[in-house]
């Protein structure tokens, strides 16, 4: 995968070091930073894991400056699972909160996101560019054509987020072939204030840069939200269909440039 900075490399991880490296980041992220856990999580090595791990591509960011003989310098972690290998795993991640019938039903080539994150000292630069600008070319090079997955508040209180949660659902919704629905017990109604109560300034504000960053590239919203205690989260599942960009959208894949604000 091509890359602009010459300290940063990008690849999709190759054997169990790598994924160790990614698993180590998201450990510092998902866990000690926001609070998370899970039942495959060691915290004794400091790993954040699942049983979907082995059957994910694990798109890394690496830093060769912090590169060590045990661990390569991973900044940056994509995971994503293809339609192949969610029919070798059985299911899909995010069917533990979303029925996922209409995109399974529409026949797509599909790929699910999920454990996106960023080392705390690399956010704000280019670090998230690099990784969209990879998981484009892997988009690219496998024809897919509907993105999908959970993006999360931090924090478990709707009441935080009503506003951002309300602007959601009362503008992003996808359309009724593509979507999907939270389960219960998790599921969390959206729709918290009318459309009339809304400040568009206050919604984004309150809203998690990488879901504004999927809004700007014409992603849509399911239905409600989810409620993931183990993860100290509210998450929803943000859906891109490639063919419903606009060409303003479609250009990030093809030109390799940040999406526009």
């Amino acid at each position: 995968m091509s890359i602009s900075e010459p300290q940063f490399s990008l690849r999709l991880a190759r054997d169990l070091r790598d994924l160790q490296a990614a698993q180590r980041l998201r450990y510092e992220v998902f866990v000690e930073e926001l609070g998370g856990t899970g039942p495959l999580v060691d915290h004794e090595n400091r790993f954040e894991a699942d049983e979907f791990d082995p059957f994910f591509d694990h798109l890394l960011l690496i830093d060769a400056r912090r590169d060590t003989p045990e661990f390569p310098g991973v900044v940056g972690v994509y995971r994503l699972l293809t339609s192949e290998k969610s029919a070798e795993m059985g299911r899909y991640y995010s069917e533990s909160e979303y029925d996922l019938t209409p995109l399974r039903s529409s026949g797509r080539r599909m790929v699910e996101l999920g454990r996106s994150c960023v080392h705390p000292e690399y956010r704000g630069g280019s670090a998230m560019l690099q990784l969209w600008n990879g998981l484009a070319e892997y988009v690219l090079e496998r024809d897919i054509e509907v993105m999908f997955g959970v993006a999360s508040f931090h924090g478990t209180d709707p009441q935080a987020f009503r506003q951002s949660l309300s602007w959601l659902h009362h503008h992003h919704l996808a359309p009724d072939d593509l979507r999907v629905t939270a389960l219960p017990p998790g599921q969390l109604d959206m729709n918290l204030l009318p459309a009339e109560a809304l400040d568009r300034r206050t919604a984004l504000s309150e809203m998690p840069p990488l879901i504004k960053a999927y809004l700007r590239l014409g992603g849509f919203v399911g239905e409600a939200a989810f409620i993931d205690r183990d993860f100290n989260t509210i998450d929803i599942c943000l859906i891109i269909d490639t063919a419903r960009m606009s060409e303003r959208h479609r250009s990030f894949y093809t030109r390799k440039q940040e999406p526009a604000a």
